[in-house]
């Protein structure tokens, strides 16, 4: 399985981003392998409106297991629910700790939008 992590940077290292739908960019870890890829969100970043719902397709793509993220919103949380991904939200600061956290089973799972719409 894969899982998705919002992110600013290019390894496990990173800064975890609390934007899912504006964050620069995802780190998709693969949990078999101990293998990841990262993948540009920029298209999403620069929208007017919809970045979450852009975003959330992005991953639906990808075909992620998973998402960890600071925070999403309603439309993003609609898309990523019907495409069957958990989400899970943490205020962890890297990558790194987020899946320790994942892979611990003591992340808080997001049933609902933490922010309303149109959060930057």
């Amino acid at each position: 399985m894969t899982i998705a992590f919002t992110t600013s940077g290019d390894d496990l290292n990173a800064r975890l981003d609390s934007r899912f739908g504006r964050a620069p960019q995802f780190l998709v870890y693969d949990l078999d392998q101990r293998t990841f890829q990262v993948v540009d969100n920029q298209a999403s970043q620069g929208a007017s409106q919809g970045a979450g719902i852009q975003a959330a397709e992005t991953i639906a793509r990808l075909g992620v297991g998973g998402l960890v993220t600071g925070h999403c919103g309603p439309n993003a949380v609609r898309v990523l629910r019907a495409a069957g991904i958990a989400i899970y939200t943490t205020e962890l600061p890297t990558v790194s700790e987020a899946l320790d956290a994942y892979r611990a089973g003591t992340l808080a799972r997001l049933e609902s939008a933490d922010v309303e719409g149109h959060w930057t």
